[in-house]
């Protein structure tokens, strides 16, 4: 199965399609400093192309994808957004002409969970609908497909000629029973039970421990503040020892492995980390989908 990723970052979901045995042939980005990243670790190109020009949707059909799949930038969407104001909302607009018009048997759209509360999701649904497409969507907890972190996005899966919700029993079927741990993932690697991750709002914990999910992985990783206050449903005191992560050591929370490499400046490198779809959930998918097509090209 041969497959484009656009809007691609700095290749989380290439890597987790990769990894499932999906062919990934070409990807797509705008931001210099994802594609930096995603050169330093894949074999094939990595386009540096604004994709609301009219000429990009022949650069991709000619590839003869049998899979699309992508994240728009979700800024517009994400809670401390400018909800769907801009031309990004209109990416996913974008998104869907290109998926129209090249017409893969499979899409793949990922992005923030609270997708589902604005206007430009069913303009898309309604877009791929039209060209023929069966729609699964739903909300998936990272933590109960093979990363330790709570972390929660809306994934929709389409395929040419299927009915809608056809992949939905798939998808489910092998969710965890339980959220995966910081400790189940990478045993006492951290070196630390507890550690500090920033918080959106000082209204927020911002100490977890290593029994229990990472909270969400952003794209911002600040030390300690001199004046933390502890908060009242931190899991331990700063004093205990309590330290924040490397990049690294985030990248490794958001399930890429060991050897994948993130050059760059260290901000950059925070942001395209955060803004990174968990390899290990995009492999989720990728495997599931694999599954559904050998099922369906037997019968």
């Amino acid at each position: 199965m041969k497959a484009i990723d656009l809007f691609a970052g700095c290749g989380g979901m290439s890597l987790g399609f990769e990894q499932a045995g999906v062919d990934v042939v070409a990807a797509f980005d705008k931001w210099q400093p994802a594609i930096e990243i995603y050169r330093a670790n894949f074999d094939h190109p990595i386009f540096d192309k604004d994709l609301s020009e009219d000429d990009s949707a022949d650069l991709i059909k000619s590839y003869a994808p049998d899979l699309i799949m992508g994240g728009p930038p979700c800024q517009d969407y994400s809670i401390a957004g400018k909800r769907e104001q801009g031309e990004r909302a209109n990416l996913t607009i974008r998104f869907g002409q290109i998926v129209s018009e090249a017409k893969p048997t499979w899409v793949v759209f990922e992005n923030v969970y609270n997708i589902e509360r604005f206007g430009t999701l069913p303009k898309l649904k309604f877009m791929l609908k039209k060209a023929g497409y069966g729609l699964t969507a739903m909300v998936i907890d990272a933590s109960r497909c093979g990363v330790p972190q709570a972390r929660k996005r809306f994934i929709m899966v389409g395929r040419l000629g299927a009915k809608d919700g056809f992949l939905d029993e798939v998808l489910k079927k092998d969710f965890a029973k339980r959220q995966m741990t910081v400790r189940d993932y990478l045993g006492n690697r951290l070196g630390t039970q507890y550690y500090y991750m920033h918080p959106r709002s000082y209204a927020r914990r911002a100490v977890f421990s290593i029994d229990e999910p990472s909270a969400t992985i952003r794209g911002i990783n600040r030390p300690i503040p001199d004046n933390y206050k502890h908060h009242h449903a931190d899991a331990a005191e700063i004093k205990d020892g309590v330290r924040a992560l490397t990049f690294k050591e985030r990248s490794y929370l958001q399930s890429f492995p060991d050897g994948f490499q993130f050059p760059g400046a260290k901000t950059n490198v925070e942001l395209a980390i955060g803004n990174a779809v968990p390899p290990a959930l995009a492999n989720y998918v990728a495997r599931h989908i694999l599954d559904y097509e050998k099922a369906h090209t037997e019968q």
